[in-house]
């Protein structure tokens, strides 16, 4: 008997931590950084004119709170904006200066976000 109601335990358990981990999954609560969700601020504003952007392509992003996390981090930049979408795990960083790899490097690889790579596009 007893056997049972720790089987039974042992499945409402699970039950709730699967759940839990869907939520986690679509975006729902705090994910990653903890501590509830991370708000969207508005796009940076360049000023001047865009002499081109780069296609960084980022692993480790799992819900929203990584997306505006990634947007702000890349948004830090001077001379630079970042448009970041967690399905394509990719962003799109406007330039209005040359922003060399090795910035935006220094700025991800602080963090539990990967770039797997870095596409140049000119204006």
């Amino acid at each position: 008997m007893a056997t049972y109601i720790l089987l039974a335990v042992i499945v409402v358990a699970v039950c709730f931590a699967l759940r839990s981990m869907m939520g986690h999954f679509k975006g729902e609560g705090a994910c990653c950084a903890g501590g509830g969700t991370i708000a969207k601020g508005p796009a940076k504003k360049l000023e001047g004119k865009v002499i081109g952007e780069k296609i960084i392509s980022i692993e480790g992003m799992h819900c929203a709170n990584c997306e505006h996390a990634v947007t702000r981090l890349l948004s830090s930049i001077e001379g630079a904006s970042a448009e970041v979408s967690l399905s394509k795990k990719r962003a799109v960083l406007r330039m209005v200066r040359e922003v060399p790899d090795e910035e935006i490097h220094s700025i991800l690889d602080r963090t539990e976000y990967r770039i797997t790579g870095i596409e140049v596009h000119t204006a």
